[in-house]
């Protein structure tokens, strides 16, 4: 039997720097709704210069950001404590989210600075070791104690969701800018099929993972998606439908996992 590959216990070092990543991604947000580097916030910059872009949720939608960072900062406390510290799992994943907090604060100074192709690059930098870490955490797939799931899975989950429903309104908004002309497809032609892409996306953890928390922040973001662009049907019905489908999926996903578990 071959043992199991252990990260060494690096101290409080990893864990500490972990927390300063989460605390210091929050700050510069903050900061830069009030100074932001180009002139306007990001909120700003979605309703005057991005505001034809039809992918984009409703403002509501975003504080979601709030929930984000409260799930972010119980994790960073979490994993300060002695008996994570030798957790090779937390290890791994505490590297990706530095990786994943300091590509946030790049982007955030691309965006309002409207180097939109450049904050892709950066999204790209969020995601994928955000994606690393969902992996890494073996979410919904491993039996965890209470205190995990709603202090490590949930947060990871709600977070690797709204990076993804956001890296595809950030690639619409550099495309947008660009002044892409879609190659004759219409503006509402495109964002059906960046709704229906993301769904596709969303509906495979849905059924495969049963990820209510995942699930749930892209049914918030479509729904929020349908609300700003109420008066435009074809976009709006794209984005309900696709909404209660993933609920639909998601009670699926739940049944199917609770009857794999009785017949095993």
């Amino acid at each position: 039997m071959k043992a199991s590959k252990q990260v060494p216990s690096s101290g409080a070092g990893v864990p500490i720097t972990t927390l300063l990543a989460i605390l210091a991604t929050l700050g510069i947000n903050t900061l830069s709704n009030f100074f932001p580097p180009g002139g306007l916030s990001i909120g700003e910059i979605a309703t005057t210069i991005l505001k034809g872009v039809q992918i984009t949720p409703a403002n509501y939608a975003f504080a979601i950001w709030g929930l984000i960072y409260l799930g972010l900062i119980a994790y960073g406390i979490y994993q300060l404590l002695p008996t994570q510290r030798s957790n090779p799992t937390i290890r791994r994943v505490d590297s990706l989210l530095i990786i994943a907090c300091i590509a946030q604060i790049a982007w955030i100074y691309l965006f309002t600075l409207r180097l939109f192709w450049l904050s892709v690059v950066a999204m790209l930098g969020i995601l994928l070791p955000l994606i690393g870490a969902y992996l890494h955490l073996q979410i919904d797939r491993t039996r965890v104690s209470r205190e995990q799931k709603w202090l490590v899975h949930a947060p990871f989950s709600i977070y690797l969701s709204w990076i993804s429903v956001a890296t595809i309104v950030n690639v619409a908004s550099a495309l947008y800018s660009s002044g892409w002309n879609g190659w004759g497809i219409s503006a509402e032609g495109w964002t059906v099929t960046m709704l229906i892409a993301g769904a596709v996306v969303a509906a495979i953890v849905a059924i495969q993972q049963a990820d209510i928390a995942f699930t749930l922040v892209f049914i918030w973001a479509y729904v929020a998606i349908a609300v700003r662009q109420v008066d435009n049907p074809f976009v709006w019905i794209t984005a309900v439908v696709a909404a209660i489908m993933l609920a639909v999926l998601l009670v699926f996903g739940r049944l199917r996992r609770k009857m794999l578990k009785r017949s095993n």
